[in-house]
């Protein structure tokens, strides 16, 4: 689970040597191994979190939690949102203790300044947060996303998520085959977005959506965090998509970077201009689009946001890691949710038909309970089988009580957490 694996720099690319690339190494093939765990958070103040964090104070505990000795990543997000990118792990189990201890190291750095890590798929009290982070990449960002509205600030400055990669699977078909895999993560996603959502505030206000932060996707931009067609060849169709998506900015070395509007990669490497684009550049490109699930090798499953309390985070990941690489439960699921194509329908997602209705009913909507009752008894199977902890597998358990069972999802929990 490296990044992309896109040679850096070079001559300049043609068009059939980028759809080589990109055909070659995004869906690198082989035997379910290893697990990997991106977790982003919100900052905020300790003693009550409705009291806005300045952004120096912000600034200044960043930089005291980077002189922190971690073995995950640590990076931060426009609005100082903090994220801990877990490295490749051998097993789950393996994946969530090493991440845990991280982010006990992290805790422990912030309380002393009085703040504290809060998981909500977007911030329930401050909206819009300002930019903490003012870098070429995320003014261009801006500016390109500013162009469709509001809502790309407010999916930079305002939202977190737990982002969950996976291996792409074996080349042969079945249970663990990578085209069987990618069609699995479109349907299954779905109702991770259903069980999980945990964002119906934001700014103070309810959104009408269980899962704003999702919501927020749908309204990004025009392509740039679209699916391409789960149906057909996966190697092909993500080739086409990344290709045909307009570029969000060229970099320079000096100065503001270029922002086009409407034009594609694929017209870039056709036209040469404004300069010619190498491999480094369609390396780039790739980190700018923000579909539900993103072949970077593996797939990274984008779509559940980020989870209540200091261990909420861990039930998705074991959930997800389950039916995906145990093939029994794979198999179960993959059955399960088939029928959950129909109502998809054509459509892209997060924009059709399936995904709107879990960000905006979460559980609450009756195809998606059912699937997501099958999805939990499937993963609370093979947790054994795939050497998750006792008390992993009671977590898991609780949430499936508490939620799955009665067709409820954390952001019905906000009553009495805004009260």
């Amino acid at each position: 689970m490296s990044s992309s694996g896109i040679p850096s720099g070079g001559p300049p690319l043609t068009e059939r040597e980028a759809e080589d690339l990109l055909r070659c190494i995004c869906f690198k093939t082989g035997p379910p191994r290893t697990v990997g765990v991106e977790l982003e958070w919100l900052v905020h103040e300790l003693r009550d979190p409705r009291i806005p964090v300045r952004p120096p104070r912000l600034a200044a505990a960043l930089d005291t939690v980077r002189s922190l000795p971690l073995v995950s990543s640590l990076t931060f997000e426009p609005g100082g949102q903090l994220e801990l990118s877990s490295l490749p792990a051998g097993s789950l189990m393996e994946c969530l203790d090493s991440l845990s201890a991280d982010l006990r190291a992290v805790r422990s750095a912030l309380g002393p300044l009085g703040l504290t890590l809060s998981g909500y798929g977007v911030d329930p009290w401050h909206a819009p947060r300002g930019r903490v982070l003012h870098e070429p990449r995320y003014d261009a960002m801006e500016t390109a996303l500013d162009r469709t509205g509001p809502s790309g600030r407010a999916m930079m400055c305002d939202s977190a998520s737990v982002q969950i990669c996976l291996d792409a699977g074996v080349e042969e078909p079945g249970p663990l085959g990578y085209h069987r895999r990618w069609r699995l993560a479109h349907l299954v996603g779905a109702v991770l977005v259903a069980a999980f959502a945990n964002s119906p505030l934001h700014g103070g206000r309810r959104t009408g959506w269980r899962s704003t932060r999702q919501a927020l996707w749908t309204d990004l931009d025009p392509r740039r965090a679209l699916a391409p067609p789960p149906d057909g060849e996966p190697r092909a169709e993500w080739a086409a998509h990344v290709l045909d998506t307009p570029v969000m900015c060229v970099r320079a070395e000096e100065g503001p970077w270029a922002v086009p509007e409407g034009l594609t990669f694929r017209d870039w490497l056709r036209t040469g201009l404004p300069r010619p684009a190498d491999a480094d550049d369609l390396r780039y490109h790739m980190t700018t689009l923000f579909p539900p699930v993103r072949p970077r090798g593996h797939l990274e499953l984008r779509m559940v946001d980020a989870q209540p309390g200091r261990d909420g985070w861990m039930v998705p990941v074991a959930v997800t890691t389950a039916v995906f690489d145990d093939p029994e439960a794979a198999e179960t699921v993959y059955r399960a949710v088939k029928p959950l194509a129909e109502r998809a329908g054509s459509g892209p997602a997060p924009r059709n038909p399936l995904w709107l209705a879990a960000a905006r009913e979460g559980l609450a909507d009756p195809e998606l309970h059912a699937a997501a009752r099958a999805v939990f008894s499937a993963a609370l199977e093979a947790l054994p089988r795939i050497g998750a902890s006792e008390e992993l597998r009671r977590a898991v358990a609780a949430f499936h009580e508490r939620y799955v069972i009665p067709g409820s999802c954390p952001a019905d929990d906000f009553e009495a957490v805004t009260s």
